[in-house]
């Protein structure tokens, strides 16, 4: 199945968004084209790769753009959704559902699903695995270890990309002091580490109440 992905322009307009698009194809990118000639190229490639997913990231994004170029943008959407019979698949934060509810005929289209908290069973347990294979350090972590994962899962309340960026900032700390490892000796090490913005201000508020 041939997965494209995108991600929605920080700055929102039609001929952004193409050149995104156009990029995520491997095409190169005439930027004296206008939205129209980015538009047909983007779905002559669609349907070269024989596309049956299309993937837009970030579509929260689509509301720091005007009215108008919202409605363009959602537009575009429909269009590629229709005239190629493509499924979409958007993601991106809470404001993501607003912004498609600019457009309830598009809006109708899709199926809310929130991604939930991760929780300490066998796919929270996978998930840390995956991250083994990729950590730059010279000795295997201990990232399955019981009080490791329980502490991870702590800290930063099952957040995928809290998680995410606590094993990144563990393992920049276990290079810096030569550990070369993530285990319980790094676990100690957190209250020494500059958190998250997200997670320092939940922790002041739980200490506050």
């Amino acid at each position: 199945m041939q997965i494209v992905s995108v991600q929605m322009p920080p700055e929102p307009d039609e001929k952004s968004f193409y050149g995104e698009l156009l990029d995520s194809l491997g095409s190169p990118i005439n930027h004296g084209q206008n939205a129209s000639q980015m538009r047909r190229t983007a779905r002559d490639l669609l349907q070269f790769v024989n596309a049956r997913v299309l993937i837009i990231d970030e579509l929260h994004s689509l509301l720091a753009g005007t009215h108008r170029q919202q409605q363009i943008l959602l537009n575009a959407l429909r269009f590629l959704a229709n005239d190629l019979q493509l499924p979409l698949i958007c993601a991106g934060t809470a404001d993501a559902k607003r912004a498609l509810m600019t457009d309830r005929q598009l809006a109708d289209r899709f199926e809310a699903v929130e991604l939930p908290a991760w929780h300490n069973d066998d796919a929270y347990g996978r998930l840390l695995a995956s991250f083994l294979g990729i950590l730059p350090l010279r000795q295997r972590s201990d990232l399955l270890a019981a009080a490791v994962r329980k502490t991870l899962l702590e800290h930063t309340e099952g957040v995928t990309v809290r998680i995410v960026r606590l094993i990144e900032i563990l393992a920049i700390d276990a290079i810096r002091s030569g550990r070369e490892r993530i285990n319980q000796e790094s676990l100690a090490a957190l209250s020494s580490l500059a958190p998250l913005l997200s997670m320092e201000e939940h922790s002041h508020g739980s200490f506050a109440s």
